[in-house]
């Protein structure tokens, strides 16, 4: 027989100490269990332009590789500050299974993604720019600029390995086999 042992919602997540404060407590709802495109993209929205102080003073860049710190991680959602040297960027990738978002917090990237069946689009993101994807989207950033950048990213559900391509047209949906790798 097995049986289930309920979770205590309120202790189910982990957020990273400089920004700890009611506002994330709140928007990451650890009593969700999946979160769609649009719900990560309003929240990294709002944790990048809400926190955009403590954001900065936890960043670091690195020319040597590039940099993460995960912010916040619950049941349903995994949150992070990335940093991108110029010249810095990903592999061609996926987010095993899960949706996606971005904010850009400073500077630019530029990047290549692609939908199933689809062609590989070129965007530049911009500090400000938000980006929510769900399962069915492989991209690769890049920092073309000479000046660093940063990010706020998020996943649901947490903790999927990527899945690496050589390159974005190697790339056929959530069920296609690749390289994992954070």
């Amino acid at each position: 027989m097995t049986t289930s042992l309920p979770v205590n919602f309120k202790h189910a997540s982990d957020i990273h100490p400089d920004i700890d404060v009611p506002l994330v407590r709140d928007a990451i709802h650890p009593e969700r269990a999946l979160w769609s495109a649009s719900q990560l993209h309003r929240l990294t929205s709002l944790v990048a332009a809400e926190l955009a102080t403590p954001l900065l003073d936890i960043v670091r860049f690195d020319a040597e590789q590039r940099w993460w710190k995960r912010l916040a991680l619950t049941m349903g959602v995994e949150l992070w500050l990335l940093s991108w040297a110029p010249g810095q960027g990903t592999e061609p990738h996926d987010h095993g299974g899960a949706s996606g978002a971005f904010t850009m917090t400073v500077g630019e990237l530029s990047e290549e993604y692609l939908h199933p069946g689809g062609t590989v689009r070129k965007a530049e993101r911009r500090a400000g720019d938000t980006v929510g994807f769900g399962p069915d989207r492989a991209h690769q950033l890049r920092n073309d600029k000479p000046w660093p950048a940063a990010s706020v990213h998020a996943y649901s559900p947490p903790l999927r390995p990527v899945r690496e391509y050589r390159t974005l047209a190697d790339f056929a949906g959530t069920s296609a086999s690749g390289v994992s790798a954070r």
